[in-house]
Parts: structure tokens; sequence; C-alpha cells
């Protein structure tokens, strides 16, 4: 059964995308999205499909990871990063479609656990020691990861923890750590336990902002999708109205 999610954005803001697309041939665009973004960008690339034509092939993984395969000739067409830094510097390198990076969400850090009652609303597990491991994206490549690491340090406790993290290569694969209880609890993305509005299991704390750097993440056209009107419809999509709204309601990120 399609999401709420999925219902609202081909009702509303996609009909703009019909039009346009309608006397156009189908074109397919492939797209690096930051694993944060997984559960949205999904629902999204259905309905992209369903109302525009063309077909979105969408690879999962760490930014930084992404940044380093682009350089080297990867066939992306649009960076969906966990920052803002890596698109701008692929801006700056004359690899990117000029005018085409904007902010498309700000990242919601959040402490959680599989196990009911582990994680408190405050986070003070942390200081408690109940638990063995704890799992973190890499933070050299995953902006995630990064926050979490200025978490812990912000909080004074990135000495004592650190003999108990387990890193992923993605903050994709730091989730799953938790999730198979390979680690007790772990810091990962809001949206990754989030769905309309409620978090699904498990226990939370989502992480006071002013702890870490904002977790400002930006989209990009790359330079070989310039004439690609596939690109172009798949970020008039992200940047409606409708997909903004839902984005903040569902699954927890902010918005500019």
């Amino acid at each position: 059964m399609p999401s709420r999610f999925s219902r609202l954005i081909a009702l509303t803001g996609a009909v703009v995308l019909v039009t346009l697309s309608a006397t156009a041939r189908a074109d397919t665009v492939n797209i690096a999205v930051a694993a944060n973004f997984t559960a949205p960008a999904k629902v999204l690339a259905a309905v992209f499909e369903k109302t525009t034509g063309h077909t979105a092939r969408l690879s999962f993984g760490p930014t930084g990871g992404f940044y380093t395969q682009i350089k080297s000739g990867a066939p992306f067409d649009i960076l969906l990063a966990a920052d803002d830094e890596r698109p701008a510097r692929l801006e700056k390198e004359g690899d990117t479609v000029p005018g085409s990076r904007f902010t498309y969400a700000i990242g919601r850090l959040v402490l959680w656990s599989a196990k009911p009652g582990l994680v408190d609303a405050q986070g003070a597990v942390l200081r408690s020691g109940q638990f063995n491991k704890l799992a973190i994206a890499n933070p050299k490549l995953a902006p995630y990861g990064a926050a979490a690491v200025e978490t812990m340090n912000k909080l004074g406790l990135y000495s004592a923890l650190q003999p108990r993290l387990v890193e992923g290569s993605s903050i994709g694969q730091a989730y799953q750590f938790v999730a198979s209880g390979n680690a007790d609890l772990g810091f990962v993305a809001l949206a990754q336990i989030q769905e309309a509005g409620v978090i699904k299991g498990g226990s939370a704390w989502v992480v006071p902002a002013d702890l870490h750097t904002p977790i400002v993440q930006d989209a990009v056209i790359l330079k070989r999708a310039a004439g690609n009107p596939a690109a172009k419809a798949w970020m008039q999509l992200l940047r409606s109205p409708k997909v903004k709204e839902q984005l903040v309601r569902g699954y927890g990120y902010d918005v500019k």
C-alpha cells in the first residue's frame, strides 16, 4: 500500500512534472544518495517514475565515498549529499551544472537502540556505561559520523567512549549494527528510525542541534547530466513544497 508520503506527493506537486514531461521522451537519471536519505529517496523514486515516465536509479552510501567515486569518473548524474561541503567542492572544481546546487534537507542526529528503555530521553545512558558497543558512521566519510564525534566531544565523553565504538562505512551500516543487535546503541539519522512522524521502535534520544554543526544536506546536478531532462525533473520534485513538508513531518528533517 502506498505510504501517506507518496500519496500526498503524487496528488499535489507532481502534477507540474506530468505537464512538463508529457511530450518528452523517458530518460534515466543515476543518483548517488547519502545513506540517511534512503527511505524518502525510494518513495520519491517511485512517485517520480509514475508521474514523469523517467527512471531514477539510486545508489546509497557515504557522501565522502561518493565524492571520491565522482572524481574518479563514476557515472552519476546527481549527488544527494549528507553535507554541503562536498557538493560545494565539486562545484568549485567545475564538476557540476552551474546554479544547480541547493539545500534539500537539514538532518537530525539521534542516539538509538533497538531495545526499548535502554536510551533515555536525555541521553544519560552514554554516561552510565550500561552497554557494550556504540555504533557510529565513519566520521571521515559520513557527515553523521562526524556529527556523532562532535557530540561526544561536546559532552566530554569521546575519550571514555572510544573503546566501545564500532564504525560503519556509512550511516546505513551503523544503523544495521544497532538494528541487528551487534551494537547495543548507536548514533544514526532520525530519518532512519522515523516514519510518518513516529519512531518505529526501540528507544531514542534526539540529539539537541546545538551539540554539533548543522547537518546541511545539499543536492547538485553533475556536469555529465547538463542536458538530461530527468535530472532537471528530479530536482524540481525535490524542491517542491509538498516534498519539503513531508520530509519535515514524515522523516524529521528540517528544511530551508
